[in-house]
């Protein structure tokens, strides 16, 4: 007898994993069934979906008048506000896919884990800040109940994979280097936002373009390796690799390093969790080995990314010293992105801001939720004080 597909929700649908996640869900009928969607605002693309997937449950972050609900889709059971997060987390399913961007999705990562479901990770937030609540509630399921959807975390678990429980001596996150690899200190905190955002590899959204700009995605991901893969700070090395096509590496005890190579298509990492562990088809291409011509590596230089230091401080830190790191980044990161005009804000006051707030705030506990969140809420505020106090140019150039 053929098994039962397996039942997935998706929190963030019409986002960028969420909607390639329904892509390979649809190559797959008999392997996945979608019985839950949300979305943050975009209805109209929740409204398609669902008429496409006809999940029982879909869910809107921002509310919406119930009588706007097209009459074709009074079929699903519909939830507002906030809480869609958590009531899709719970909802029926075997796999909860939760690729929301921010705190929200730590709330909806803990409610699908006191489910006993399994958890496929695209949200930096759920353990960069609450990482100990988080591998606290995977470990009474049991192993592989939190899946890592990120391509670098992915391709370090599916090197795991050949590891035969033999111990990780070091972890290897690789990253292109961003649009200043080349730049000197004074150059990248001088850099501005259009500068920032033009990425030499991918074209990605904002928020996470500005990350791999100062390195701060590659900082977060420090973070949660540490947490996916139960390591030391020291154990993590991150490698700027400007061609892309190794996607991270683990190194043993005899000096072998097993790497995972690819194409550069998120589908590959958002499928193999879906499916663990079995491959399947992505219905992309394959990495043609003869065209590449050269691999390089460099060392990453913590002094021009000091994003990469406080990083490895926070961890040392402990508490909510990294739900600290991240609110602020997020927050500064926000306002480089809406200074336009007059004397806009450079990319160093990002660095100078989060750095602040660490040194304020580190101290803070973060044993539970309630801890997490008045650790994130505090960050927040305190970053937004320091950039109304200073305004938006570098402390340095005023």
């Amino acid at each position: 007898m053929a098994a039962s597909p397996r039942r997935l929700a998706i929190l963030g649908s019409t986002g960028s994993i969420g909607t390639q996640a329904l892509q390979v869900a649809a190559l797959y009928p008999e392997e996945f069934r979608v019985t839950a969607l949300t979305a943050h605002s975009n209805r109209e693309l929740l409204f398609e979906q669902v008429r496409t997937f006809r999940p029982a449950l879909a869910g809107l972050v921002c509310p919406i008048p119930r009588e706007e609900i097209p009459g074709d889709l009074n079929f699903c059971q519909w939830v507002f506000g906030p809480e869609a997060l958590e009531e899709a987390a719970r909802a029926d399913a075997d796999d909860v896919l939760v690729s929301v961007v921010g705190m929200a999705g730590l709330k909806g990562v803990l409610a699908a884990l006191a489910g006993g479901k399994r958890v496929l990770l695209a949200n930096k937030e759920a353990l960069v800040a609450g990482g100990a609540l988080v591998t606290q509630a995977a470990s009474k399921i049991g192993p592989h109940a939190l899946l890592p959807v990120d391509s670098e975390h992915s391709a370090i678990f599916q090197c795991l994979q050949g590891a035969a429980d033999n111990p990780i001596a070091r972890i290897y996150l690789t990253c292109s280097g961003g649009p200043f690899r080349t730049w000197s200190k004074e150059a990248i905190d001088s850099a501005t936002q259009d500068q920032a955002l033009r990425h030499p590899n991918w074209v990605m959204g904002r928020k996470i373009t500005i990350d791999s700009a100062t390195l701060f995605n590659k900082a977060l991901e420090i973070i949660e390796a540490k947490w996916l893969f139960h390591v030391e700070e020291q154990q993590i090395q991150v490698v700027v690799h400007p061609q892309s096509v190794i996607h991270s590496a683990v190194g043993f005890a005899d000096g072998a390093i097993i790497a995972q190579l690819g194409t550069p298509d998120m589908r590959l990492p958002i499928l193999y969790a879906m499916s663990y562990p079995r491959r399947l088809p992505t219905g992309g291409g394959d990495l043609d080995l003869f065209s590449l011509k050269s691999l390089t590596f460099e060392q990453p230089d913590p002094e021009r990314f000091p994003s990469l230091r406080m990083a490895r401080q926070a961890l040392a830190a402990g508490g909510a010293a990294a739900c600290v790191l991240n609110a602020a980044n997020e927050v500064a990161v926000a306002k480089f992105l809406q200074s336009v005009g007059g004397k806009p804000m450079v990319l160093g006051r990002i660095f100078e801001v989060v750095e602040e707030c660490l040194q304020q705030l580190a101290h803070l506990p973060a044993s539970s939720l309630e801890e997490v969140l008045d650790a994130d809420a505090k960050a927040r505020e305190t970053a937004r004080s320091l950039l109304c106090e200073t305004g938006f140019a570098s402390s340095s150039q005023q």
